[in-house]
């Protein structure tokens, strides 16, 4: 059976997560149901992250086996004429071999948190970013993450309900950059890893807000790494100022 791989984009508001659910709307959901008015049957697709409710992405990667050999982008066009009116679409599909797995094959993710600080609110970005009222001193933030960067154990930044192995990761980059608003900034973290932990992300973005709001010294962050606890953590953003936006593999299924 012909393997196709997509890169998806999608709101994550209306959806209980990335992964199909009983009764609630998932992404993988909406996606398998276009796919199943194209190529009858039942579809499961795998995808290079389980993003959790309320989470986004620009540049999610999926693969599906299908019955037929179609034209690449004549299947996108169809995706995404069958996906309306959810808020999901194919931007790039691709022929692929059998060998490519989405989550397997990946080598890097990258995730995008947006958080924007002003007392106004937010209303063009409104459930696309996390709005905190007090000001951020990114300066402290950067230094605290830098004690981030590297290989660690994460139990500190891990979700109890995590089903990884091992809370072992190398955490390659951690970058904060800092955009003016209308009376106020925009904070985008930007990171990436070969993978990631169940709210890592969340996990450290809270707690490095902690850090520019100065409830916590820059050093309390290495503090609460080397304490391997999750007690020791920063209180877990919410989901909707995160985007998965990048994954990385040997060579690129969509150049």
């Amino acid at each position: 059976m012909p393997r196709f791989a997509f890169r998806i984009e999608y709101d994550g508001g209306p959806f209980a997560g990335w992964q199909r659910q009983a009764v609630l709307p998932s992404v993988q959901g909406a996606v398998e149901a276009a796919l199943a008015r194209l190529d009858p049957g039942e579809h499961t697709i795998a995808a290079a992250g389980r993003t959790d409710a309320g989470v986004h992405a620009t540049a999610q990667v999926a693969h599906a086996d299908l019955a037929k050999d179609w034209d690449p982008f004549r299947l996108s066009e169809a995706l995404n004429h069958h996906l309306r009116p959810d808020p999901v679409a194919i931007v790039a599909c691709a022929r692929v071999g059998d060998d490519f797995h989405a989550r397997f094959s990946a080598r890097e993710r990258r995730y995008l948190f947006r958080l924007v600080s002003r007392r106004a609110p937010v209303v063009h970005d409104r459930g696309k970013v996390w709005q905190v009222q007090n000001p951020l001193d990114v300066a402290a933030m950067r230094e605290g993450a830098a004690q981030l960067i590297g290989l660690h154990d994460f139990t500190t930044f891990r979700a109890a309900m995590c089903q990884a192995k091992s809370p072992v990761k190398t955490l390659d980059e951690i970058t904060i950059e800092e955009i003016a608003l209308p009376n106020g900034r925009e904070i985008r973290f930007h990171l990436r890893a070969r993978s990631f932990l169940h709210n890592q992300v969340r996990s450290i973005v809270g707690t490095l807000e902690r850090v520019g709001a100065g409830a916590w010294a820059p050093e309390d962050v290495g503090r609460a790494l080397a304490a391997r606890d999750r007690a020791a953590c920063g209180p877990v953003c919410p989901p909707q100022g995160l985007y998965l936006c990048g994954v990385g593999y040997p060579e690129d299924p969509f150049a």
